[in-house]
Formats: C-alpha cells, structure tokens, sequence
C-alpha cells in the first residue's frame, strides 16, 4: 500500500512543526512570513471606538469611585445645604481625592476627552466636580478663619501648602473656563488663590526655580516642573500678560540646566544643591512630568516667543530618548535605564499622550513616532481591567539616591496617578487615528502621508498586495 505523505503545520511556541512523515517545512515551501506573531499586548491600528470603549471604563469606574458630595463625618448623613457646612462637614470619600494633584491631572484628561470625542458624560463628569468645589469653598473659608480644622481636601483649594495642592487643579479649571464650561468667573476665585500661591508663596532657589525642602535643603524636583509651570503658562493664556509666559519659559530652561543629561536623553528626578557629583536616577513618572510640563507649555506659549525653540528642541530629544527605551510589549520601565526594573503604567500612559500629541502638533515626525504611540495605546488597554481599574501603577513616590529605592516602590490598583494619564492618552490617540494615516503594511505599522499610499505596495498577512 502505498504511504501518504501527510502535512501538519501547527503552530506552537512561535514554530511550525511537521509530522514525522510530513515534508519538512522551509523556505522554499512555506509562506514563513504569514505567520502571525504572538504580541503579549496587541498590536496594529486600533479603530476609534476600540479606543473610546477603553476610555469609557475607566471614566465609568473613576465617576463611582469619586462622589461629588459632603457629608458629615460623624453621622456620614449628605449635607445638602451649603448654609449648614461646619467643621464636622467633609467631601465624601470615594476611591480618590477630588483636590489632588493627581485629580488635577485627570480633570485635564477628561476635559481632553470631552473635546476629543464630544461625549457629554466627559464634560458632566469635570464640570460637576469643579462646580461643587467652587460652591464649597466661602462656605468653608469662613469656618477656618474661625481656626476651626477642616477637610484637608478642602483645605488644599482654601490654603494650599505646595505646588501638589496647587498647580494640577489649578490648571484644569483654567481649561475649563477658556473651554466656557464653567458658569462667568465661577471658577476665578479659586484660579486666582492657586496661582497666588505658585507665583507669590511657593519656596524657590536664589534663582526663582520652584524647590523644596526635603529630603536635603534646596532640593529641585523634576515633578515640580509639572506641578507648578503649565498653570503659569496657561495663566498667560488666561489674562493675556505675557509675564506669565516668561516665568513659565524661565522655569523650564532652569529645570533643563539641572535636571537634563544630554548623553543619555532623559532628565535625573533629584538635583540637590550642595550635592557634587549629582547621581541620575532616571524614574520613569518623573520623566513623564517632564515631557507633558513641555507639551502643555508649548500648547500656549506664542510661536514667537524666544525661548520657544529651546523648549521645542529639548521636547523633540526628550522623544528621542524614551522612544529608544520602550519595552516590545509598549510599556515602559520603572527606571528607564535599567531593565531589570518593573514595567509601569502611569508613565507608559504620559509618554504615550505626549508622543501621540507631539505628532498631531507636528512637532515630531509621525513616521518615527506614530508607531511608539500606538504601541503604548496598546500597553494601557492590556493594563485596564475589566472594572476599568488601571493596572501596575507605581504608589506616590519621594526622592532617593539609590536604585533599590525606585527598584522596589509598590504597585496598586489604587494609586491615582495612572487613571488621568490614561484617560488623556486615549482622547490624543483618536485624535492622531483621525488626523493621521496609520496602516499595516508588511505586518508593521506605518504611517503614511495619505490615506491610501500611492506609490508603494501594501502587503497584508493573506500574501496579496493592493495599492
């Protein structure tokens, strides 16, 4: 009888394998290249309504963890009539603080969303929030001028005591009110009490650059870049004085004369002023502070102010060095330098909105960049799970000068710095879907000039070619 010769192609382990009997695959005999790879987070061109149903989970998961209300802390009975706030009255506590810095960085994410997708739960959800803040606060102002304690999240818009409470919200509500989605000059009394606190109250060096006290004397932090300089920035938008502008611009190019290290593209965390030589421990969230205080300076500052070039070419080199240092799966690591460190979300989400914003500025080559954001995207959607929680979030973290410190900070579930970033980066990638042309061609993606490339060869898995 004669034998037949059976061909079994499996695939298993990234290899095709053959049957005992089977001809022996090779080159010559099998389209190698159709195989599909086996990405850990995905990969390709997501469509709009892939990114917005990610988006849509998280908004939906953050909206029940943050009620927008007061309540008695000893009854924990809703106060409902702002007359009756005392001392024992408190914002009801959710998953997360509606005053923080982190909260801050969210409600400019939503607001991007809002203006990204139109979708009216994204604008609900800031005006809300910031609306029952600026009802709260004379109320609440009047009972701790009697020296009475009061809630400490509202404490921070009353008499912020650092950039932390200050900047993030701050520069939101200024969003909101240029956006016209606030009630005339709601927002302005606390816009203005913030902002007396950056530019007037705010502990600098002998040079202005914002700093801190701890843990050494004169100590500069990289998050403080954010923290302080975008408001500054947006209030030149805000009230036309071009004062505003050159603080913002000056920050930015003293924190650069510390922070940046040229041979390595990224900026150290912690610059001390009488330590010589200065260590650079390249945290990754730090980093992303970085690059978005750089892309929201550049979104108002004029085209023709003088440092603006400055600040342009230093966020193009800064691109340059995180690109090189994304991990295959999109994310990036909690050191960027040092592999064996975790691989984290919240700066993976920064990294992406500013790339992804960068190319639809024109700022960055989409060719070169678009890609790196896509990846990212892909990254934060494996990172949300189904409740819409994001995932591998680095806890809030200090300064230190040894690499177990950075190494080994926890991870939860809970720590509110990854919710707004993700937010923000999915509202930029369907803007850069939108305005862009990202294709698979070869299995990778491209970006293209036009919306369908006329003078090369698409080449899909199925092996056909169309123009």
């Amino acid at each position: 009888m004669k034998q037949k010769l059976i061909l079994s192609l499996l695939l298993c382990g990234g290899a095709w394998l053959t049957t005992t009997h089977a001809q022996q695959v090779n080159d010559n005999n099998t389209p190698l290249h159709l195989m599909k790879p086996e990405y850990v987070t995905g990969y390709g061109v997501p469509t709009v309504n892939q990114v917005k149903k990610t988006m849509d989970r998280v908004l939906q998961y953050i909206d029940a963890e943050t009620p927008a209300m007061l309540v008695d802390k000893q009854t924990n009975r809703e106060v409902t009539k702002l007359k009756d706030i005392d001392a024992d009255t408190q914002l009801k506590q959710g998953g997360f603080r509606l005053t923080s810095y982190e909260w801050g960085v969210t409600y400019s994410a939503v607001l991007s969303a809002y203006s990204a997708t139109g979708d009216e739960a994204y604008r609900n959800y800031v005006t809300k929030r910031h609306k029952l803040l600026a009802d709260i606060a004379p109320y609440f102002q009047k009972v701790y001028a009697k020296n009475q304690q009061i809630d400490v999240n509202v404490r921070r818009i009353i008499d912020p005591h650092a950039l932390d409470d200050a900047g993030a919200v701050c520069c939101s509500m200024i969003k909101a009110d240029l956006m016209g989605l606030a009630a005339k000059n709601s927002l302005r009394p606390l816009i203005d009490n913030y902002v007396e606190y950056i530019m007037n109250k705010e502990y600098r060096l002998a040079d202005g650059t914002f700093a801190r006290l701890r843990p050494q004397k004169n100590t500069v932090w990289l998050d403080d870049m954010f923290m302080g300089v975008p408001t500054v920035a947006y209030m030149g938008k805000f009230t036309g004085q071009s004062s505003y502008y050159d603080e913002a611009a000056r920050q930015v190019v003293q924190f650069a004369n510390r922070m940046w290290v040229e041979a390595d593209g990224l900026f150290r965390h912690g610059w001390v002023e009488d330590m010589n030589p200065h260590p650079a421990f390249y945290w990754g969230r730090a980093n992303g502070w970085a690059i978005l205080t750089m892309s929201e300076v550049l979104d108002v500052l004029p085209t023709d102010h003088p440092q603006r070039p400055f600040i342009l070419g230093l966020l193009r080199k800064h691109a340059s060095g995180l690109a090189r240092r994304q991990h295959h799966t999109g994310f990036w690591h909690q050191l960027l330098d040092r592999n064996d460190t975790y691989l984290e979300t919240s700066a993976t989400a920064i990294y992406t909105y500013c790339l992804a914003h960068a190319v639809s500025q024109g700022w960055l080559d989409a060719k070169a960049f678009g890609p790196v954001a896509l990846l990212g995207w892909h990254a934060l959607q494996s990172a949300v799970n189904d409740k819409g929680q994001v995932q591998n979030v680095c806890v809030g973290t200090g300064m230190g000068f040894d690499a177990a410190f950075y190494a080994h900070r926890p991870v939860h579930v809970m720590a509110a710095h990854g919710y707004g970033p993700t937010i923000w980066a999915g509202a930029e990638i369907i803007r850069l879907l939108r305005q862009q042309h990202p294709k698979q061609n070869d299995s990778a993606v491209q970006f293209y000039d036009n919306e369908v490339p006329t003078d090369q060869p698409i080449f899909n898995y199925d092996g056909k070619i169309r123009f």
